[in-house]
């Protein structure tokens, strides 16, 4: 075949095995072949190879029998550090884990997409303790972005592996988290579709939490159709209940402060053309200003940031003892600022969100939000793991406009806009108040193709 079966789309690939030119075992045969021969060997923490290659023999013998379980079936899916696997233990991209007690059961949405019948490949990298959104991780190695044509460039975080393997053309989707970015940073940056979803869409059981009141589940893949099909999944539903939402009439709120601070200009050159194709295809555009957005960082400051006191609260006993030293010391460092949150701040902060997206629901209405999904491309790798300084200024403003959206409980979809600097991909963010999956997915099948432009 002219392209690898791990760089075609979900759907491409389903039309192939649903319809007997592809069989599922041939698929993962050669999924595993293209890990093998690909360089970069941080991109998975462990490859499933055994459970995998059984999966395929039974979809491919579904299949014959013509008892298939539907367009997922036969698709090979990675899975980020985070979800429990059966007869593993789940080790978060850190070595502390390593030798706690292996799962005994599959996570919800692994159970769930297993039964649909992908076929679970491997395990990807990730940032230690999903605690950063640049990627960049000490113990299993940095996953280098495959788009970089200069020199090795971060892949985002935390869902970093994810984000390369797709990229990459290793396997077609990969699942992510997302508590601050780490499923559309790493979309954005490495030139994929990344989907978070509201919390509380999908099912956690078995996913290793950062922050429980922030912590949200979505794919990495190669399109917004993809990231349909996989959430109906994700959600026990056997077909897409996802109807694509025409573009004319489409509102798009796109907001004029804190977004676009310090950003590149070839990100907001890329961001503003795919606006302009946007409205050419029938969508209408307004600019304002977003209080709630300026008032996020104003309560930062005040009483410390909601992920860092919750990150701090599970991991309290960890860092009071000798793990500390085994584990990354940024993370460490970030997350020990989580014990200047006291009680009393922590609840004044969770009625401050409360308020935050009350209001901000009122603003914003039916209307879905646009703006960049990372004010920058993805920087130089070296630097940020020389300097420690430049490191925590790199991912704070790495994180900024994707955490908006998890402070306020938005769904969200990155989608490659065109290119920036050195010729790296820029991602546009379309967000929509939370519980509107349905309406953002509908709305993303439809302006896909205008926000992409010529971008492949």
């Amino acid at each position: 075949m002219s392209k690898s079966f791990g760089a075609m789309s979900v759907a491409q690939l389903s039309v192939l095995i649903q319809g007997g030119a592809a069989d599922p075992v041939d698929v993962a045969e050669t999924v595993f072949e293209s890990i093998a021969d690909f360089a970069d060997k941080a991109v998975f923490t462990t490859l499933l190879e055994g459970r995998a290659m059984e999966e395929a023999r039974a979809s491919s013998k579904r299949l014959r029998e013509g008892r298939s379980l539907g367009l997922l079936d036969g698709i090979p899916i990675a899975w980020k550090d985070l979800f429990d696997i059966e007869g593993l233990p789940t080790t978060a991209g850190s070595v502390v884990l390593a030798a706690d007690a292996p799962a005994i059961r599959d996570a919800a949405v692994v159970g769930l997409l297993s039964q649909a019948g992908m076929v679970a490949i491997g395990r990807t990298n990730m940032s230690e303790f999903a605690f950063s959104g640049l990627g960049i991780n000490p113990h299993y190695g940095t996953p280098v972005n495959p788009r970089g044509a200069d020199l090795p460039r971060i892949p985002g975080g935390s869902s970093s592996g994810a984000g390369v393997a797709v990229a990459a053309g290793l396997v077609p989707v990969a699942m992510g988290t997302d508590t601050g970015g780490s499923v559309r940073i790493p979309a954005a940056f490495n030139g994929i579709v990344g989907y978070k979803a509201t919390s509380g869409r999908h099912a956690m059981d078995g996913v290793y939490p950062l922050a429980k009141s922030l912590d949200s589940l979505g794919p990495l893949c190669r399109s917004v159709r993809d990231a349909v099909w996989i959430d109906a999944a994700m959600r026990g539903l056997t077909a897409p209940d996802v109807a694509e939402r025409p573009l004319l009439g489409l509102e798009l709120l796109v907001p004029e402060n804190v977004v676009f601070d310090s950003a590149e200009p070839g990100v907001v050159a890329a961001f503003e053309m795919a606006l302009e194709r946007l409205q050419s295809a029938g969508a209408s555009v307004s600019r304002t200003v977003v209080p709630a957005f300026s008032e996020i960082f104003d309560l930062m400051t005040r009483y410390g940031p909601l992920v860092t006191a919750e990150a701090f609260a599970l991991h309290q006993e960890r860092l009071a003892g000798p793990d500390a030293d085994s584990m990354d010391h940024r993370v460490v460092m970030r997350t020990r600022l989580g014990s200047r949150t006291t009680a009393p701040d922590y609840i004044a902060m969770l009625q401050a969100r409360s308020r935050l997206i009350a209001d901000t629901d009122l603003l914003v209405g039916n209307r879905l939000i646009a703006f960049p999904t990372v004010a920058h491309v993805a920087p130089p790798i070296a630097p940020l793991e020389e300097d420690d300084e430049l490191f925590f200024a790199a991912n704070n403003k790495t994180l900024r406009n994707t955490a908006l959206g998890n402070f306020l409980d938005w769904c969200g979809v990155s989608i490659p806009c065109g290119t920036g600097a050195a010729g790296m991909p820029v991602g546009l963010l379309l967000s929509a108040t939370a519980g509107r999956d349905e309406a953002l997915l509908g709305a993303a099948l439809a302006a896909e193709a205008a926000v992409r432009g010529d971008f492949v």
